[in-house]
Formats: C-alpha cells, structure tokens, sequence
C-alpha cells in the first residue's frame, strides 16, 4: 500500500484541508471532526484501495484503515500546509493541544527542525568526501576549476544552511517558510556581510554586534521561532483583505534588525560555547568522553536524545571543520551490528541465524534498527554486549583523535568518506576503531550467549483446556506461513457474535473476523503466544501477533477511545513478549459504563486474509485463558 498516495486521496475526498476542523488516530481508524461531513465523499472513499470501511460516529467522520493507521496519519498530516488539531489523547502526535514535557518538546522540536535536512546536508557532506578522496589519491588536483566546482556543491548547502534551517524550523513551527527564509537571507545579504565586518555599525543610532551568520545553527533557529509568534501576532490583528501586503512586510521589518542586533549576537555566542565546550571537553578528557558516548550512544537512539546531538554536530562542523561525535556513532552502530553477528554464531536455529546476520549487515551499513530492536534487545545480553562494544571502540578513538570531516546520514561503512583528512592515518584509525566494536560486541555476545527459543511449533490441542501450555515460540519472519491459530479468551465473560458490536467496523468484520466478549471481570490477559506490537495510548486497544503469525486486536469497549486513558491500566507495553494468560490490561467495567460507554470487546484476527475460517468453540459463557475459538489456515 502507498501511504503517502492513500493519504492525499483521503485528503481529497474528506472535502480537502479546509473541511478539516481536526483529526486523530486510534489503534484501526483516522477520526476527522470536519466543517461538514456532506463535503466528503463517503460512497468513494469506501471503495478506495486501503480504506477498510468509512462511517460517522458522535459526530465524527471515521476512515477505517488498520494496523497501518499511524504511517498514513503522518502522511495525511505532512500533506497539509497548517498542523491540525489533534486530540491528544488518541495516542496521535500533537502540534497544538498534546501537552508533553518540555524536554520531550525540545527533542521533538530539535528532531522536527535537523530530520527534513539531513538529505541536502548529506548528500553535500558525501560529495565533500569523495572530493577529499579524489585529492588524497592525486586524481583531481586542488588548483583545478573542477575542484573549485565541486567544492562549492559540497560547502553550498552548508554555507546557507541558515537558509534551509529557517525553512525547515517555520515548517515545524506552522509559519510561512518563505518568510523565514527572507529572514534568513537578510541576515546573510553580502553587503550586510561586509558592513558587519568593518565595524561599528549601527541602525537608527543603535550599535549592531558584528557577526558572521553563514554556517551557523543557533542564531536563525531562535530568530524563526520568535518570527513565528511576531508574524502570527500581526495576522490576528490585520484584515483579510491587507495580509498579503502587512504580515510579510512588518514581520521582516521587525524581525531582520531584532536578529542583527539581539538574537543572532546571542545565539553565535551559544552555539560557539557549544561547539567550544565538545572541543574542550574532547581535547582535555577524550576517553572519558569517547567511552561515556560510544557507550550510551544506543541508549540515546532509543530514547530519541540523540537528536539533541545534531546542533552541536552540525554547529562544530560548520566551525571547527570537524566533529568527535559522528566517529563515536560510527562505533556504536558497527557494535549493534557485531553483537547481531555474534548471535548469529552462537545460535542453533536456523531462522534466528539468518535473521542476525542480515540484521547484523544493514547494522554495520548504517541501519541499526533492525538488529538493535530484532536481535540484540530481544535477547537482551547482546544488547549489552554491543555498547560495551562501543565503549571500547570509543576509546580507541578517543586515545587517536579521530575525527569526522563531514556530516553523514548513515554512519557506517559507506560513510568512511567522512574520515578523509589531509592525514590518511584518521581513516586508518576509524576503520580500525569500527573493527574494534564488531569484534567485541561479537565475541561478548558468543561468550555471555543469550536465552534462545525453541524452534519446534506450539502443539495444538484437540480440546478446549483450562490451562494451555506455555511452550517457547518459534521466531517468526514475514514469510512464515501461518498454521492453524488457537485462540485463549483474553476476558471473563459472555460471548457474543461480532454482529452484536454497535460498531460497523467490527459488526460487518470490515476489521476481521472473531467474536466479542461482554466482560464480567476488568481484566486482559493475552489470548496467545506472541508479541504486543501496539498498544493505544488510551489504553482501550492492544494489538498481538502470535508466534505462528496470527495477527490480532483486542478492543476494549466501544468508542473508549474518548475516555483518554481512563478507567485503563496498561500491564505491559509494545514490543513484550507474552504468552497466554499474562496480564495485558486492567480496566474498571463499572465506572466505564457509569461514563456511558459499552464494554463489549471484539477479540478478532485482523489477517484474515491468510486463513481459511473461523472455527468457535461452542462457549456462551467463557473464563479467562479457555478456548474461544481457532483461526483455521
């Protein structure tokens, strides 16, 4: 499916932008609040590809898309020129009404600002690279006008990148990019350059602080934020029919000599502290450095801190001419991929092995996040076993100096570009470095070895039991073909046929097939053996794929979604494993339909596709943890 052409269509026949008051997302569907639901095209949308089925409920217009709803959400949402309103407890990111705290802002905030970049800043670091490579091996000469040409496509983006950073920080920040980047381009006009330069400058008797605004991170992004709220503060106030002429003009007016003369002074003294402070911090206490950072680098691509790390990279690149932090990243993501090839010796099944070793290739590539969440952190020891990995190879590079001379996207071996130097020796040493991480991530992993599944498939049962038995699980690969499914009730209480749900996406299995329980007890326990692969804000869904490849929804209640997470008390979170009979959720029954809400829960398979038929198991009435019905393949 292509999510990024899904969403314009739903764009478009929701009745476009402008009939969209506000939108969110559950675990299954996109819920529009919209100007007017008669602009959308209900009778289209029901037969567009993707769309699993469209209704209107509590004034709500619902497009049914699956398990796939939060990548078309951000499709839909990149594809509108103004942030929505989103209702934050739907578990959708928010850019007006989500509260979250401000670290977390100023990460999504840093995130939102370098991500849409990084193309043009690598691809031009990339280019840099092969021009430093091209000159170390005496094929171009750097007096040539070939050189001078591919130089300036290397420094380009990276001279303006005030430039690009305005109109991506105005992007993020929901105003216009085009006059973020007039700011930005005033800032850097050469006669404002050489004006600056000369000294003692001034404007309408005011003394305008000298500084030079090329390369630089920190000065334009404060100005565009403060832009921000000039610009929409004089759109409030100026008539519809003037905002053309008004906004732009007062908001350079204002904003172009503020930044000349406060912001910009200001954020060149912090960014050049930052940049000043790594280079110190580097040449007085590098292995400390190198081993806390190599070591925790992992750690902070989880927790998305590293993004915190990309001003302060591109700020010393762009100042220094190098950075001590793209080597370190360099060692940590060859770690995940060592720790991947060494589950892959140890390992005595044949799915997991193939499975480290391809992980484990894109890992030392630069693409850790198949190794990292698929392999390492699933069987946890290797985890630990590649940032010690890091930490060991950090070292190394801290004891040699090594530094990156350009900004890459990946940083892994196609990007060794990024160590050329005048001297070969710092491609040397990283090379070396990321030798060092593969190695001892691999052989602390085959020593410390890991808990490793069985192969062999769960037993089916011919009867209905009480208590089915936990076997371990086979890995399970996209190819794996499905077998015959058991599903455990998850849920004391009554059994209904799906048809009795007061919900069209469950009633007509637009979502799949499977039965709905009335519960008589506020408690989930997991129906198979598996994986939690999402899990609603709310806490009113959870999504499982079993160890045979079943994939499976339980939904809690009928439009629960509204309570925002309460009478929910989530047990485990995305990415546990569980078997049948764990805990998943605890929930109050009562004080949910005291709100007004049915607790009625669907439990169906949502690949249906895959199976031939649902087999129930006769029950009216069913406890926790007995038979509910199989999935036959």
């Amino acid at each position: 499916m292509d999510k990024q052409q899904l969403s314009k269509d739903i764009l478009k026949l929701v009745g476009g932008e402008e009939n969209i008051d506000q939108v969110t997302h559950c675990m299954t569907r996109l819920r529009f609040n919209l100007n007017d639901n008669k602009k959308a095209d209900k009778a289209t949308l029901k037969n567009t590809p993707g769309v699993m089925g469209v209704m209107e409920n509590g004034g709500q217009f619902q497009v049914i898309i699956g398990n796939d709803v939060p990548q078309v959400y951000s499709a839909l949402v990149g594809n509108m020129s103004k942030s929505p309103n989103v209702d934050a407890s739907s578990g959708a990111g928010s850019v007006e009404k989500q509260k979250r705290n401000p670290i977390s802002a100023l990460f999504d905030f840093i995130s939102g600002i370098f991500t849409p970049i990084l193309p043009a800043i690598t691809g031009a670091g990339m280019i840099k690279g092969i021009v430093a490579i091209l000159v170390a091996l005496g094929w171009l000469s750097d007096k040539s006008s070939t050189y001078t040409i591919l130089s300036a496509i290397g420094d380009g983006a990276f001279y303006f990148l005030p430039i690009i950073l305005a109109i991506s920080a105005a992007r993020k920040l929901g105003s216009n990019m085009f006059i973020a980047s007039a700011l930005a381009a005033g800032i850097m006009h050469p006669s404002i350059t050489a004006l600056l330069a000369q000294g003692d400058t001034t404007f309408i008797g005011i003394k305008v602080i000298a500084a030079t605004y090329s390369s630089t991170v920190i000065p334009i992004i404060l100005a565009v934020w403060i832009a921000s709220y000039v610009e929409k503060a004089i759109d409030r106030i100026t008539h519809a029919s003037l905002k053309l002429l008004v906004v732009p003009t007062v908001t350079l007016l204002i904003m172009v000599p503020v930044t000349l003369m406060t912001v910009g002074p200001l954020g060149t003294v912090l960014g050049n502290g930052l940049s000043g402070g790594i280079s110190w911090l580097f040449d007085n206490m590098s292995i400390f450095a190198s081993i806390l950072i190599g070591g925790t680098m992992s750690l902070l691509i989880i927790t998305g801190m590293h993004y915190a790390l990309l001003p302060i990279v591109v700020g010393s690149m762009t100042t220094l001419g190098y950075d001590f932090i793209i080597p370190l990243m360099f060692a940590a993501n060859l770690a995940q991929g060592g720790a991947a090839f060494g589950v892959g010796l140890r390992s005595k099944n044949s799915k997991t092995k193939s499975l480290a070793y391809s992980t484990g290739l894109t890992a030392v590539m630069g693409i850790t996040e198949p190794a990292m969440y698929g392999i390492n952190m699933k069987f946890k020891k290797p985890f630990i076993a590649a940032l010690i990995g890091g930490a060991v190879a950090g070292a190394f590079m801290g004891i040699f100096n090594v530094k990156s001379y350009v900004i890459t996207g990946l940083a892994g071996l196609p990007s060794i570009a990024a160590f050329i130097s005048p001297a070969i020796s710092t491609l040397l040493y990283a090379l070396a470095g990321g030798a060092i991480a593969i190695a001892v991530a691999a052989v602390l992993t085959y020593i410390l070895g890991f808990q490793e599944e069985d192969s062999a498939p769960v037993a089916e049962t011919a009867a209905p039991v009480a208590e089915p038995v936990r076997e371990a699980a086979p890995v399970v690969t996209e190819a794996t073909k499905v077998q015959d499914e058991q599903v455990f009730s998850p849920i004391t209480g009554e059994v209904r046929p799906l048809s009795e749900v007061p919900d069209p996406a469950f009633s007509e299995e637009i979502m799949g097939q499977g039965f709905a329980i009335k519960p008589t007890e506020g408690r989930v326990v997991s129906p198979i053996n598996g994986t939690v692969f999402s899990l609603s804000k709310s806490g009113h869904a959870i999504g499982l794929v079993s160890d045979t490849g079943a994939e499976m929804l339980i939904h809690i209640g009928i439009d629960t979604v509204k309570l925002k997470g309460q009478f929910f008390s989530p047990k485990v979170q995305a990415g546990a494993k569980v078997s049948v009979g764990d805990v998943l959720m605890e929930f109050d029954r009562e004080e949910i339909e005291k709100a007004g809400y049915t607790t009625i829960t669907p439990v169906i398979i949502t690949n249906m596709h895959q199976y031939a038929s649902i087999e129930s198991a006769g029950r009216t009435a069913v406890k926790e943890q007995e038979l509910l019905f199989t999935a036959k393949a």
